[in-house]
C-alpha cells in the first residue's frame, strides 16, 4: 500500500471554491521570463511516485519580479477558527478562475514538457507508467490559481483528506471528503472540442517563490508516513525544504498523504498553486 498519512485527527480546511474565492479579472500577471532551459531541468522524486520537486522551475529574478507583483494583490487572511473537523491554516491568499494563467504556467514553462516526457531521475517512462503516475491522460493545470503567502507566525496545519488506509479508515467521517487536497472534478477549457473536457484534478502543484536565502526561515512542507502495521513506529517525515524557483508536485485525492506547512518564524513564505488535471 502506498503511504498515505499517519493519523486523521486533523483535517483539511474548506475546499478552494468556497467563501474566500474572489470574483474579478483576472490580474496581469508578469511575463514567464527569465526561464531555466527545460534541457538543464527534471523531476527528482522525494518520494517515489507520491513526492516530486522541479529544482530551479523558476530563476530567482523571476520569483522576485512574481513576489513584487503578488504583493499587491487584495489578499483575503484565512478565518482563525476552521469549522469542525478542519485543520488549522492561518495565512493571506488570492484565489481565481484564470484558464489563460494556468496555460501560461503549463506549456510556457518546463512543466508540460517535463510532466509529458515523465523522466523522473535518470528513468524514462512507458505511456502506461505515466497514467498510472499522473491518474490518468494529463490536460494541463487547473485554471483555479491561488496565490499564498505565509507571514511569521503563520502556519497551515496537519491535514490530509479523503483517504482510504487501511489503519485509519475507521476515522473518516463525512466531512472529511470534499475539502482542500481532495481530487476535484473540474471542466478543463478545451481549444479544440466544442465544450469543456470532463477532468479531475489528480496532483497539487506548489511553486515556492521564497526561502530561506530571501529571508524566509521555517515553512517547510512536512509529509507523514503510515507506519508499517499498528505495532511498528511510522518511518521518518519526508521534508520539503523551501528553495526559491523549486516546484513541488504531490498526490492528493484517495493518495493523499498527511502534511502540513510548518510555521513560518521569519519573513514570508510566498507560493504558487494549482493542480495537474487528467481526463475523466
Amino acid at each position: 500500500m502506498p503511504p498515505k498519512s499517519k493519523q486523521l485527527k486533523k483535517q483539511a480546511v474548506p475546499a478552494a471554491s468556497d467563501s474566500i474565492k474572489q470574483q474579478q479579472r483576472a490580474p496581469s500577471w508578469p511575463v514567464l521570463h527569465p526561464l531555466i532551459p527545460t534541457s538543464d531541468l527534471q523531476l527528482v522524486p522525494l518520494l517515489q511516485d507520491h513526492i516530486l520537486t522541479i529544482p530551479r522551475f523558476w530563476t530567482a529574478s523571476l520569483c522576485k519580479t512574481y513576489v513584487t507583483f503578488l504583493s499587491a494583490l487584495p489578499l483575503v487572511t484565512t478565518p482563525g477558527k476552521p469549522k469542525k473537523g478542519d485543520a488549522v491554516r492561518v495565512n493571506d491568499r488570492y484565489q481565481i478562475d484564470d484558464p489563460a494563467f494556468a496555460e501560461r504556467l503549463w506549456s510556457g514553462t518546463a512543466l508540460k514538457q517535463l510532466v509529458e516526457g515523465a523522466v523522473v531521475g535518470a528513468e524514462a517512462m512507458t505511456e502506461d507508467a505515466k497514467r498510472a503516475l499522473w491518474g490518468g491522460e494529463v490536460l494541463g493545470l487547473n485554471r483555479n490559481i491561488r496565490i499564498y503567502r505565509y507571514s511569521k507566525g503563520q502556519f497551515f496545519d496537519q491535514h490530509c483528506t479523503y483517504h482510504h488506509s487501511p489503519l485509519q479508515s475507521h476515522l473518516l467521517s463525512a466531512d472529511t471528503v470534499g475539502k482542500d487536497d481532495d481530487a476535484n472534478n473540474v471542466k478543463f477549457p478545451s481549444a479544440i472540442a466544442p465544450s469543456a473536457i470532463a477532468a479531475k484534478t489528480t496532483w497539487t502543484l506548489l511553486l515556492y517563490l521564497t526561502s530561506p536565502a530571501t529571508g524566509c526561515k521555517g515553512g517547510e512542507t512536512v509529509f507523514y508516513l503510515d507506519p508499517p502495521s499498528k505495532r511498528e513506529a511510522a518511518p521518518p517525515p519526508v521534508i520539503a525544504e523551501l528553495e526559491v524557483g523549486m516546484a513541488l508536485l504531490h498526490r492528493h485525492g484517495v493518495d493523499c498523504m498527511l502534511h502540513e506547512g510548518r510555521e513560518v518564524t521569519e519573513g514570508e513564505k510566498w507560493v504558487i498553486r494549482s493542480d495537474l488535471c487528467v481526463k475523466r
